[in-house]
């Protein structure tokens, strides 16, 4: 049986064994977190644990953390109503929310005039490019950048930031709304009053618990340099590609970067073709975001890049991690030259 790679991880990252074992424990918490008995008592105090992991890893420290469903839904809990503008770049959880006015530079900078009225990520999911936050910044979507950059939220100058679990190998389904001290949002979800008042509903503390476990182990990794090696894989595979592909193009090559995600465009050849001749062949890789992959259009990033609609339209990711190997790198440049070498002597 052929063995398969995962290259998709700013999709999802792999579930980490310490948020494994974070969850299979909560699991035996019988109590509710809202309940004042010993056994709700445990369960509230196990809550507040994680809470904390995330609150230190983030460098959110005296901020108030909102847990939610994930990115989307705190998204929805920032921006409903605010009026806020944002990049075309932003991920769709934002956008939807958000005017698209703000320009974007063909190398992915955004232009943010009034900080106090935008949205802006800290790094793109498609890309990898890392935006410089200005001071006073609304909201930020930090969910691809934190684990694998530092990243610090009382010294990042924003009202609130947008977080996930699954993105630094935490379960699905849990994230956060992360909130400066002192400010304060209408909860979308009403009831019980969980969450400060903010999220109402008993809280997913299995999904808690993992998300905690996972923010604590992911600072870790960072500390210990991991994704400094990421990086140089990163860089083995951006360059034994480039070897043989003349025409090939790694968006937002000349900016800072994500240190594992790789854009990947090679104009006449669509996107959703080559991912699935990559997943035929045992490799996971995706054409974009994963909530806009499995739809056949041009990346909205690459256009508001400036990129016309048929090269936004011939764009690939690839986005590795701390398990990802060098004979994996190599491998998948190989497999996937000779794809590119079929498919130029196809269009000769």
């Amino acid at each position: 049986m052929k063995t398969r790679c995962y290259l998709d991880w700013n999709a999802t990252a792999p579930l980490r064994p310490e948020a494994r074992d974070a969850m299979v424990a909560a699991m035996d918490i019988v109590g509710n977190p809202s309940s004042v008995h010993g056994e709700g008592r445990a369960a509230k105090a196990l809550l507040e644990r994680a809470r904390a992991q995330v609150a230190t890893a983030f460098g959110a420290d005296g901020a108030d953390i909102v847990f939610t469903s994930g990115a989307t839904e705190a998204a929805a809990l920032a921006l409903e109503g605010r009026g806020l503008a944002c990049a075309g770049t932003e991920h769709d959880a934002v956008s939807a929310w958000c005017e698209e006015s703000l320009a974007v530079s063909a190398d992915g900078a955004v232009q943010v005039a009034q900080p106090s009225q935008s949205a802006m990520q800290l790094a793109n999911s498609e890309t990898g490019i890392i935006q410089s936050l200005p001071e006073g910044l609304a909201v930020s979507d930090m969910t691809q950048a934190f684990g694998k950059i530092p990243v610090a939220f009382n010294w990042s100058g924003c009202d609130m930031a947008l977080i996930s679990a699954h993105k630094l190998g935490g379960p699905k389904g849990i994230g956060a709304l992360v909130l400066r001290r002192g400010l304060d949002v209408a909860a979308r979800i009403k009831g019980g009053g969980q969450e400060m008042g903010r999220r109402s509903g008993t809280e997913n503390l299995i999904g808690i618990a993992g998300f905690g476990a996972a923010a604590e182990a992911a600072q870790r990794d960072l500390a210990d340099g991991i994704w400094e090696r990421v990086e140089k894989l990163r860089n083995i595979l951006e360059k034994a590609l480039e070897s043989s592909a003349q025409d090939i193009i790694f968006v937002g090559k000349s900016a800072e970067r994500l240190p594992n995600t790789s854009n990947i465009v090679v104009p006449g050849w669509r996107g959703e073709t080559q991912v699935m001749q990559m997943d035929l062949a045992g490799y996971a890789i995706s054409a974009g975001s994963a909530c806009s992959s499995g739809k056949v259009k041009a990346s909205r990033v690459l256009r508001a890049m400036g990129f016309d609609e048929t090269a936004a339209g011939c764009a690939i990711r690839v986005s590795i991690g701390p398990e990802t190997t060098e004979e994996e790198v190599l491998r998948f440049a190989e497999t996937w030259l000779a794809q590119y070498h079929k498919h130029k002597a196809r269009a000769a």
